[in-house]
């Protein structure tokens, strides 16, 4: 399995240990699943990164990649039909190479008004179009809540990591079971 994202699923902040992939890879084996969780997560990345790189950030044998991207296209205001359309190239990359995907979304903060709501609604719609598994919310629980960030209140902590792991791995075994 490979967590093809950005700063987030690098562990941005935190020591490797703590970082989501090894995270999940945990929570997933507390499940009884044997895993192996493959990091491909590069800090700063877009959605444009992401479809540039998924030849080679994730390898042929995943047996599913977690394309967890879309945070900082928002935060840098980036047109919510360009990471429609970069996250769909992704998709159909993977698919193309016959590795399953599942996609987790990123939600924009309510004040930025009409793009937040164009913006949010790209995760679900995809997911209905492109036939996938989708984690709604790949920060659902730890996303502006200061016990679970870093100073910067954007990365989560080590904490908010585990919350995040433990959400995600529910629907990871999921998508790991059709």
């Amino acid at each position: 399995m490979t967590l093809l994202g950005d700063s987030i699923t690098a562990g941005f902040g935190l020591p490797s240990a703590e970082a989501l992939p090894v995270r999940l890879e945990e929570a997933l084996r507390a499940k009884g699943l044997r895993v192996r969780v493959r990091g491909a997560g590069v800090s700063g990345d877009t959605t444009g990164g992401g479809l540039a790189r998924v030849g080679y950030s994730v390898q042929d044998d995943t047996d599913l990649c977690i394309v967890a991207l879309g945070g900082n296209d928002m935060l840098q205001g980036v047109d919510p039909k360009t990471v429609r359309s970069n996250l769909e190239a992704i998709i159909a990359s993977l698919k193309a190479r016959d590795i399953p995907v599942l996609l987790a979304g990123m939600k924009a903060p309510p004040q930025y008004g009409a793009y937040a709501a164009e913006f949010d609604r790209i995760f679900a719609d995809l997911a209905r179009k492109e036939d996938v598994p989708t984690y709604p919310f790949l920060l659902e629980g730890v996303a502006l809540d200061r016990r679970y960030n870093q100073p910067d209140g954007i990365h989560p902590n080590a904490e908010g990591v585990r919350i995040i792991a433990d959400g995600l791995a529910q629907v990871v075994e999921k998508a790991l079971s059709v």
